[in-house]
């Protein structure tokens, strides 16, 4: 752990590990237990996108329905409430940042970077709300576009890109939970980012189903859905998440 401006400094590093066993529900670690509470919401959040596209064809007559809906669409809990939080703590708030390092080196062809940001960057702004922290891609390969990354190298506030892939985690928070809130977020991260065989990757099937619902391309068997019914046409407004490159 070492001191910089603006507060303490922590690097994190995550050792080689095999991907997880679909049959040994019985050997979660702490860490698997903050991201199985990520992988609620993702459940909770994909299941009111599927309500809200069956309730499309009566928001006339349902208005107060589907504006509950869209709250809970645009404004996913966090695990505390700040302000709560604020109200019990002192007054002293403290600004720490974590670093995690990403094992490309170890998984040199798994897509970490989408598998962090999710559909539009959803996922990661979920991470960030049930965590309170600010969660940052950061080195080589953050940037989608190689091209773009190559120009930006070397530029002032892109020399980050000289490192290897990485994940930054800031906090500023009251000095009673700060710790804490980033440990969850470090606990969050390393699950996410230890690879799982695709075939028993329910995270990743819920960020691809998010993904069909907001492009309006989601197929249920017996409820066929057209491109002009997107969960997200018009009255719910949300807007796409800013994501570098």
């Amino acid at each position: 752990m070492a001191s910089s401006a603006g507060g303490m400094y922590m690097s994190f590093s995550l050792s080689p590990s095999a991907p997880h066993s679909p049959h040994l529900p019985a050997l979660r670690s702490p860490s698997s237990a903050s991201a199985a509470a990520l992988l609620e919401q993702e459940k909770y959040l994909s299941e009111l996108l599927e309500e809200r596209h069956k309730l499309n064809p009566f928001m006339s007559v349902l208005p107060n329905s589907c504006r509950l809906l869209n709250q809970g669409l645009l404004q996913p809990s966090s695990a505390q409430n700040w302000l709560s939080s604020q109200g019990s703590s002192s007054s002293l708030i403290v600004k720490r940042t974590i670093r995690v390092d990403v094992p490309v080196d170890n998984y040199p062809n798994y897509n970490f970077v989408g598998r962090l940001l999710g559909p539009r960057g959803n996922s990661l702004k979920r991470v960030e709300a049930s965590t309170d922290c600010r969660v940052l891609i950061r080195g080589r390969g953050s940037i989608k576009d190689p091209v773009k990354e190559e120009m930006l190298r070397g530029k002032p506030g892109y020399e980050h890109l000289n490192e290897p892939l990485h994940i930054l985690v800031e906090a500023e928070l009251p000095v009673e939970i700060i710790d804490a809130r980033l440990m969850q977020a470090h606990e969050i991260l390393e699950d996410l980012l230890k690879p799982i065989d695709e075939s028993h990757d329910f995270y990743k099937k819920q960020q691809l189903r998010e993904l069909a619902l907001l492009n309006g391309t989601l197929r249920e068997e017996g409820s066929p859905m057209s491109s002009s019914v997107s969960p997200f046409h018009n009255s719910l407004g949300m807007k796409r998440a800013k994501t570098r490159g």
